[in-house]
């Protein structure tokens, strides 16, 4: 049988190379610097922070400090308001004399918390609504909280904000993890870069100087 003698041009499927019909180096698998089958220069790398809205700069926004200061106020205040409130109505622990025993006690506290917990669902909303992110405490303490969207802080976002996350969400989830969710709220805003709590996350809002 004679030998087939055909020439074999790069190409060829019986010959040659197996990449030359593949047109340039940049075309081929492994060309213009890519090891075959590796992905793109920055496909797996992190994410950028969302940048912060353009009314807003790192300057402007409140230190931890601050944020503390404006919280103790506040808690302070509202405290105050309810044990005057108790007191108007002539309850609390005024009338827990020794004849009432654990029951009367037991009931002075629940209309403590009670009173502490109508004077914080008005509060903060109220007049953050009236003045447009601040309470007396963040009054005191030069802050302000503002929205990303640059929407007024108005009642019911304030009372979404102040009541449903940070009263009843993060109280809640305190309650069952031993005070570490609050601890975990208070302190976030020391190593994030734009001095958020969690709750500033779930709303997407900044406390900012005033």
């Amino acid at each position: 049988m004679a030998e087939d003698r055909r020439d074999l041009t790069p190409g060829d499927p019986l010959g040659g190379d197996p990449l030359s019909g593949l047109g340039s180096s940049e075309s081929r698998p492994g060309g213009a610097g890519y090891a075959p089958g590796s992905a793109p220069p920055g496909a797996f790398a992190p994410r950028p922070e969302a940048p912060l809205p353009p009314a807003i700069s790192p300057e402007t926004l409140a230190g931890w400090g601050a944020r503390a200061i404006a919280t103790i106020i506040d808690g302070i205040i509202i405290g105050a308001i309810a044990a005057l409130l108790l007191a108007a109505f002539g309850l609390g622990f005024a009338n827990t004399d020794s004849d009432g025993g654990l029951g009367a006690l037991i009931v002075a506290s629940l209309l403590a918390a009670l009173a502490f917990a109508v004077v914080s669902l008005v509060y903060a909303p109220a007049l953050m609504a009236r003045t447009n992110g601040q309470t007396l405490g963040k009054k005191a303490a030069g802050t302000r909280v503002v929205r990303t969207s640059g929407q007024p802080t108005d009642f019911w976002w304030s009372a979404l904000r102040e009541v449903v996350i940070k009263g009843l969400v993060v109280g809640f989830a305190s309650s069952v993890t031993g005070g570490l969710a609050y601890l975990a709220d208070v302190l976030w805003p020391l190593p994030d870069g734009q001095n958020r709590a969690l709750h500033d996350f779930v709303v997407d809002s900044r406390v900012v100087r005033a």
